[in-house]
């Protein structure tokens, strides 16, 4: 992993820092910028996303879903918890906190965007840092490839009703316009973008090796915008959230709490599941990774989308950056060191018999 994405959450804590300067020097500059949108999509911030994601897209091989079947139980264990537990447990832990416990904290009425950005969080599962993650702890990129190939095309069709389902539950009016708009804009047309890059990478290639290393290749060059965009997008962010956070700095470590507890869950109910199931520990890490990890760059956009670019939701989503990147690393850490729990390969649970041995 290299030094910079190693030590992402650090980037992120000076961006932060240089965007409640710069927001309280330029208000006009910032105010300029939050006036560039057209139906509530800010366009200095579509750009920016549209740098996060188009690279990552790049990476995405939708001829890999012919292998699914190879792993069924972790592709099993990966698409019950990220869209059958994951979404709503975020929910509940949104209306646990903000509705009850942090009540006498934030300002009245404000319940609502905080639970609606851990919503936009919890509901989108992550798809280009989970090769990092599968990486770190020695997953199959064979089985990670799919998975992640899958869940982007299941999040197509799923994000927006899901959204739709939980705000409206908890009251929230839900532009049904904007929500669609936001999923066309930042995953369907980079998506798009990014297989048509890759088919003409890999047209002409002598094998799929020659075609995945020209892949490898343009996605390490283009791999620097995505965290730049990142970067600009905390700072733009943190500038319009200057004034609410300066006063209140303690809003960082209340929206931390719900997001901690969510991912370290997360990752226990799939790691445990994996090990209870049998599955292979290269399966079974990335498997875990891919639904404790967040699809950020999606649900900072949407939120901005539904909320503005100066709303609490956005902040929300942006503190789940800034919270991500260290509680992975302590996951790769314990997945590491707990290798030996599971079985090395499938085929180690059967045993040959004498006749297949001779």
């Amino acid at each position: 992993m290299p030094a910079f994405e190693r030590y992402l959450s650090v980037w992120v804590a000076l961006c932060i820092i240089a965007g409640l300067g710069l927001g309280q020097l330029l208000p006009g500059v910032f105010g300029f910028a939050a006036g560039l949108e057209y139906a509530s999509i800010n366009f200095v911030v579509a750009v920016l996303i549209w740098l996060m994601v188009y690279p990552m897209m790049v990476g995405v091989d939708f001829t890999s879903l012919a292998r699914i079947h190879e792993r069924p139980k972790g592709l099993i264990i990966t698409l019950t918890v990220n869209w059958l537990i994951k979404p709503f447990t975020m929910a509940l832990l949104g209306v646990l906190f903000f509705e009850y416990v942090f009540a006498p904290f934030i300002e009245p009425g404000t319940a609502g965007q905080y639970i609606a950005g851990l919503i936009l969080l919890g509901a989108a599962p992550c798809t280009a840092m989970v090769f990092v993650w599968s990486t770190l702890t020695k997953g199959d990129p064979n089985y990670t490839l799919p998975q992640v190939s899958l869940n982007d095309a299941i999040m197509i069709f799923a994000y927006a009703p899901i959204v739709a389902l939980l705000l409206g539950v908890t009251d929230i009016v839900v532009p049904w316009e904007t929500l669609i708009l936001s999923v066309v804009l930042y995953i369907v047309i980079p998506l798009a973008a990014g297989v048509l890059t890759r088919l003409q990478l890999t047209r002409g290639a002598a094998s799929v090796a020659e075609g995945e290393a020209s892949v490898a290749r343009f996605t390490g060059r283009v791999k620097p915008l995505s965290v730049l965009g990142l970067l600009a997008t905390v700072v733009l962010l943190f500038g319009f959230q200057g004034e609410v956070i300066l006063e209140r700095p303690l809003v960082i470590v209340m929206i931390a709490i719900p997001l901690l507890i969510q991912s370290y869950g997360i990752f226990a109910v799939a790691y445990w599941a994996a090990k209870a199931w049998r599955v292979p520990h290269k399966v079974a890490a990335p498997c875990a990774m891919i639904g404790t990890s967040n699809f950020f760059e999606l649900a900072v956009a949407v939120a901005i989308g539904l909320f503005g670019l100066n709303s609490i939701a956005a902040l929300v989503t942006v503190v789940g950056v800034l919270v991500e990147v260290p509680v992975m690393l302590s996951l790769v850490w314990f997945a590491n060191r707990t290798r030996h729990w599971f079985p090395e390969e499938e085929s180690a649970i059967r045993q040959p018999s004498r006749k297949e041995q001779n």
